[in-house]
């Protein structure tokens, strides 16, 4: 896909305007991706599977293919706005945003979202063995047919648990850094008014913490021998989740474009 192409789907009206900004990355739980231009242009760019691997030297050619054109449109929009790219302290602004990146780090939410992907990775580290058994007893269950038990239904249950947790374990790391240095940076006063970038990533976050501890709660009724270690990460859990509250009072109310709107 080339520059023009690209330009071409930006002014399609069946997108909606930023709503990539705000999701989980999880396409294939989304009901957007036909209105979304960041999953359209992902399609066309990464649709050869051989594209889709980072050990695929096609991988890498793509990604710079798509580098190439998101500078070539970036020196066209300066231009247009009378914007010398040449001119800019590049050497300073890196510095401010090292500086800004390691507050951002020292931050109580993000310190807590590390802690808790290594909890994560713990559990799951130790209670290994636990799945195997676990599914050795819904195979046993399913061939005596047991009644009044569904392990079809609890398989799926602890599947889908598990998926939740590894898809939000890293992201809530990565959306609550967005979210603090957003906050640290500040806005503009001209758009102050406006809802901020920072409330939207710490809702994205929020939602990724809510499902997580939902995700949890099932793994606990299946697991009840690992309840002592499982409440434990239930709790700093839900501790980041008072935190994160704490630090954004507005973001459970951010309207994200798409998901948060009333259905034309």
């Amino acid at each position: 896909m080339d520059k023009e192409e690209l330009k071409k789907l930006a002014k399609d009206k069946r997108f909606i305007p930023g709503i990539y900004n705000y999701c989980d990355r999880w396409c294939e739980r989304c009901p957007f991706t036909t209105r979304c231009l960041n999953y359209e242009t992902s399609e066309k760019h990464f649709s050869d599977p051989e594209a889709q691997d980072i050990h695929n030297k096609l991988f890498w050619e793509k990604l710079s293919e798509v580098f190439q054109q998101t500078m070539e449109m970036i020196k066209e929009m300066a231009e247009e706005q009378g914007i010398d790219l040449n001119s800019i302290d590049t050497k300073t602004i890196a510095e401010e945003e090292k500086q800004l990146k390691q507050s951002a780090r020292n931050h109580e939410c993000t310190q807590s979202a590390e802690m808790y992907h290594q909890k994560v990775d713990n559990w799951f580290d130790s209670a290994g063995s636990l799945f195997k058994v676990k599914s050795d007893e819904l195979v046993k269950n399913i061939l005596l047919e047991v009644p009044d038990l569904d392990p079809s239904s609890e398989a799926t249950s602890i599947k889908d648990a598990v998926e939740v947790i590894r898809w939000y374990q890293y992201q809530l790391y990565v959306k609550l850094m967005r979210a603090v240095t957003g906050q640290l940076k500040g806005v503009p006063e001209i758009i102050e008014d406006f809802p901020k970038d920072s409330d939207g990533s710490a809702k994205v976050a929020l939602i990724g913490i809510d499902r997580s501890l939902a995700a949890w709660g099932i793994l606990l009724k299946y697991f009840p021998g690992q309840e002592d270690e499982i409440l434990l990460v239930l709790v700093h859990l839900e501790q980041l989740r008072k935190n994160t509250e704490k630090a954004f009072p507005d973001a459970r109310a951010f309207v994200r474009p798409g998901f948060d709107e009333k259905p034309d």
